[in-house]
């Protein structure tokens, strides 16, 4: 599980994230980011209920994402807010290499890592 240092605290720096940061998109996950003048980085991810009606399916979503995510932590070099967005219920059933890969790729795209 990634570290609580690593997360959001409030949804002030979300809403910021959102209106200040540049967005990438993948068929299943997109990517909001923007710089923070923190010294660490910070993640979120967002399931919606459109994508899956299930509570239970939702956390299982986020729990995988935020591992890929706490594998590719000593990668990131930068301070940035990272939110990311799952669009696609087909992250539940996938490979986890396969999860880390397309986190791996939007973090590269995006110059993060």
């Amino acid at each position: 599980m990634l570290a609580k240092k690593y997360r959001f605290h409030s949804r002030g720096g979300v809403r910021y994230t959102y209106q200040n940061g540049k967005t990438i998109r993948d068929s299943k996950i997109s990517l909001v980011f923007a710089d923070n003048s923190r010294n660490h980085q910070r993640y979120a991810v967002v399931v919606s209920k459109k994508v899956l009606k299930s509570a239970v399916g939702r956390n299982r979503i986020r729990r995988r994402t935020y591992e890929a995510i706490r594998a590719e932590l000593p990668n990131i070099q930068k301070p940035v807010d990272c939110i990311f967005i799952i669009y696609s219920k087909d992250i539940l059933d996938i490979d986890y290499k396969e999860l880390r890969h397309l986190i791996h790729n939007l973090l590269l795209e995006a110059g993060i890592i």
